[in-house]
């Protein structure tokens, strides 16, 4: 990468400096402000929104500004889908960021979601580094431990100091876990703070001035599970820490870091911005300060934000999308598939265990009742610029289907007992906050659970008790034998015993462990055939033997209200949750949600 200023060096004095990291992060294959569920714009989302903070950062330090990339940039959109599916040349999130001029990015856990092939040919086109310390892919030479790249930083006279700056990332230990069907044995992931702690060495050795760590990862303490933000700023000795995964927002809240840090949203929501205050002396640079913020763009994409390659591929998914893709009688929407049975989680699991059931033989199922068990993607939420499924009875196209399961996970049946059952929904219940039975308004769902885990399974009735804590924690680690939040469970108006022998079709993330569910393990596994889901729900859809189970779950009587933040809209399907007697309250919350007051 060449200097963004080209100017003549000088005699070395005691000088303050200034570089400006620019980052992103998730942009799962959001290249355009686009909703392709919808099929219509979005203003402040994708890549291209972000264009006049970039520029306007760079204008505002032409010599000392970085832009980098968190990961998680080749899938999560139509987009990247049909990249993967019909795409030809250079794919078109690396188009856009070549056009941008991107100085680095790190592989997210969801680089592999496509497959190396994808993986391999879409890096082949990048023009800038693409760097990972604890990732390392046979045959795909574009993937290093880490970069070194210079600016050179004018003093008060004008002259230039040469500034090199390290940069190295990490992907989450887990990925090797979560997408072990893509990896075919050629990628290998090691300890993120392990690995990030010898690059970050390896580049002062090799004369780093300064140095970045693209961590893609969120803020925990660390302990087990994929968020090791606070380990990775006390010990890994950067400089600088760009963060992601979890798509939240920092600086936010209380959260403190040993590092500045930026953690810039999702689907190019934010573009986080880190100024590092710098002094060179006669021992070299220092950093003398940072400042860490998070810009929201406001103004509409300039014409020429993106490349015509992207726009021709937009343009293309667009025309895909429109394909027929069945029928449906019910609504499908996700405004309260948190707190209520929903017909689109219903059709997600029925649609599922419809495939097993006509894939396994007689013997193989051995009169075993197939159960199917699904969670909300789209729930407008967390990540909410992705919005929330909201389909209308009526004919179905692809567009439909992808709301409905937008994620490339492919399909398992394990061989499950009763007893498993129950852990199962044990551990999908515990997103509900521990209510006291005497503290009016307490926020309903945890912020540190994701809707995507609420892992609910279609057959079956019980009841969920809020009032009792948690039987797992969120890595499914057992915290206490002794408490039951689930109660009454029933299949076909019969108890659910213990011994009893179920199979059970869940998704290849959730069976790889992820999340930490019961029986997701090697040798319960009956079929896993590869079938992607998103496929199984189109088929069903096309068979037209669509319908709505008879038997649900309901909220144990607590007699006290608790709040619930719904998607915008939610107001217009209340009578979805009528048994819950909501109350609409004018009281604000995240991300222009609305609140709601629901007894239990």
């Amino acid at each position: 990468m060449q200097d963004r200023l080209n100017l003549s060096p000088g005699p070395s004095t005691v000088t303050s400096a200034t570089l400006r990291i620019l980052a992103t992060t998730d942009l799962h294959a959001h290249a355009l402000g686009w909703d392709y569920y919808r099929d219509e714009p979005v203003q402040g989302f994708g890549l291209a929104a972000l264009v006049p903070l970039i520029r306007k950062a760079r204008a505002e330090h032409p010599a000392g500004t970085v832009l980098v990339d968190n990961g998680d940039f080749l899938q999560g959109s139509p987009l990247g889908d049909w990249m993967a599916q019909h795409g030809e040349g250079t794919h078109p999130l690396i188009a856009a960021m070549n056009a941008l001029d991107y100085d680095a990015a790190t592989l997210g856990n969801h680089e592999f979601s496509h497959g190396l092939d994808l993986l391999d040919s879409a890096l082949a086109s990048a023009c800038f580094p693409v760097v990972s310390a604890n990732v390392s892919v046979t045959g795909i030479d574009r993937v290093r431990a880490d970069t070194m790249i210079t600016r050179s930083l004018p003093d008060r006279a004008g002259h230039l100091q040469t500034l090199r700056i390290g940069i190295t990332g990490t992907a989450p230990a887990q990925t090797a876990v979560w997408e072990a069907r893509n990896l075919s044995g050629r990628v290998i992931v090691t300890d993120p703070l392990t690995a990030a702690r010898a690059a970050v060495q390896r580049l002062r050795r090799h004369g780093a001035d300064i140095v970045i760590l693209l961590a893609h990862t969120g803020i925990d303490d660390g302990t087990g599970n994929e968020n090791i933000a606070i380990p990775l700023a006390d010990l890994s000795g950067a400089d600088a820490i760009v963060l992601g995964h979890t798509h939240l927002t920092f600086p936010a809240g209380q959260a403190r870091l040993a590092l500045p840090a930026v953690m810039a949203g999702c689907f190019g929501s934010h573009l986080g911005c880190i100024d590092l205050g710098l002094e060179h002396g006669p021992d070299g640079w220092t950093v003398t300060g940072a400042a860490a913020r998070l810009l929201r763009p406001a103004t509409p994409e300039p014409s020429d934000a993106i490349p015509p390659a992207t726009r021709r591929a937009h343009d293309a998914t667009r025309e895909w999308l429109r394909q027929p893709a069945g029928h449906s009688d019910l609504p499908l929407r996700a405004h309260f598939s948190r707190i209520a049975p929903c017909n689109l989680l219903r059709l997600v699991a029925t649609a599922q265990a419809d495939h097993v059931a006509r894939t396994l033989t007689a013997t193989q199922i051995d009169g075993r009742p197939i159960l199917g068990s699904a969670a909300p993607f789209r729930t407008g939420m967390r990540g909410a610029a992705g919005g929330c499924s909201d389909i209308q009875p009526g004919p179905l196209t692809l567009r439909q289907v992808k709301d409905i399961y937008p994620h490339p996970n492919t399909l398992v049946a394990l061989s499950v007992t009763g007893d498993e059952v129950a852990d199962w929904l044990e551990r999908a219940a515990i997103q509900f906050t521990t209510l006291d039975g005497s503290t009016p308004d307490r926020p309903i769902l945890r912020s540190d659970c994701p809707a995507f885990d609420f892992d609910m399974i279609d057959g079956l009735s019980f009841t969920i008790d809020a009032t009792v804590p948690p039987r797992f924690d969120l890595r499914g680690t057992l915290l206490d034998a002794d408490r039951h939040r689930i109660s009454g469970l029933r299949h076909k108006g019969l108890p659910v015993q213990g011994n009893d022998r179920f199979i059970l079709v869940t998704n290849s993330y959730r069976a790889s462990g992820s999340g930490g569910f019961p029986a997701c393990r090697s040798d319960r596994i009956l079929l896993d055939d590869g079938q992607p889901a998103t496929d199984a729900v189109a088929s069903f859809l096309a068979s037209g033997r669509q319908s709505a189970s008879d038997e649900t779950w309901h909220f144990a009587p607590v007699g006290l209200p608790v709040l619930f933040d719904a998607p915008p809209g939610a107001e217009r399907y209340i009578d979805d949750v009528a048994h819950l007697r909501p109350e609409a309250l004018a009281i604000p919350s995240p991300e222009g949600a609305r609140r709601f007051r629901l007894w239990l």
